[in-house]
């Protein structure tokens, strides 16, 4: 039997250093498929990869997972890892010391439990990097030491390319790219994804890297919750009009402020949505 879900994310609750930061996150990704989950600062993204990826600094309350029909909140880091689960980090870290050439490798040799031929797998490793337009020194280069902003971005995409997760959570991985890098780096991972069939979720502020990667669902994140779920067009409003309605609701139910003042702000933010769409001249930008 096999399962047209891959992940399903069911009422969860988590905090991090004892403050809640997921509140109650549904979620289902399809076998290859592209999600993205937009929202702003704060609003739980980061957490929500984590939390995935079972880092120990995230304390999960309520809800459950299913990774392939398995409990996936039962499992080591590493064993995420087997089943296919990567994730690309917000802020990579740079390892001194260990060659990013023999990480990777001991990484291939672990998710398929063999031995790699070391000029086989140098092989992959050069036409990976390649394709990225990543240092061609990189073969001698430790883990991210010495990269720029722009490179460490590469380098997440790259160590995707080489491992094939069947699940990738991209945490931010346009953050700190140029125009034509984020163009490559997006190209890139679609072209990885259409060739696997694996499944990729974007987590991002903006929609400039979904122009490039056509995600099949996107979500509006807010308040450590997922509050609306639709196509493209969804990311195509939110980055019209921000993400400023719900999070403020959000901010009102989080601060217990007066009705009277909640209503006060929704209807100035109402009347600046409707004056930007009626004008071109105007530029308003709603927080």
């Amino acid at each position: 039997m096999i399962l047209l879900n891959l992940l399903e994310i069911r009422e969860l609750h988590a905090s991090v250093a004892g403050k809640p930061i997921l509140k109650g996150v549904n979620l289902v990704v399809e076998r290859g498929k592209v999600h993205a989950i937009m929202g702003p600062n704060g609003s739980g993204k980061s957490t929500l990869g984590n939390v995935l990826m079972g880092s120990p600094k995230c304390l999960v309350t309520k809800g459950e997972v299913l990774f392939l029909g398995e409990n996936l909140l039962e499992m080591t880091p590493n064993q995420r890892a087997r089943k296919g689960v990567f994730l690309g980090f917000q802020n990579p870290i740079e390892v001194h010391g260990l060659k990013f050439f023999s990480f990777l490798k001991r990484a291939v040799e672990s998710l398929k439990q063999e031995k790699q031929s070391v000029a086989a797998f140098k092989k992959t490793f050069d036409e990976k990097a390649l394709e990225l337009l990543l240092p061609s020194d990189l073969v001698n280069r430790d883990v991210n030491y010495g990269f720029s902003g722009g490179e460490k971005k590469r380098s997440e995409a790259f160590q995707l390319g080489v491992l094939n997760p069947s699940l990738a959570l991209l945490d931010e991985i346009d953050s700190g790219l140029d125009v034509d890098t984020l163009k490559l780096t997006a190209s890139r991972i679609c072209e990885w994804q259409k060739n696997t069939g694996a499944s990729v979720v974007f987590m991002t502020h903006y929609k400039r890297i979904l122009d490039y990667a056509k995600p099949d669902f996107v979500h509006k994140m807010i308040d450590g919750r997922i509050v609306e779920s639709g196509g493209f067009e969804l990311a195509e409003e939110i980055d019209s009009t921000g993400y400023g309605a719900t999070a403020t609701t959000a901010a009102f139910e989080e601060s217990g402020a007066q009705k009277e003042e909640f209503y006060t702000s929704l209807l100035k933010l109402n009347k600046e949505k409707a004056l930007r769409q009626d004008s071109n001249k105007i530029d308003l930008k709603v927080v």
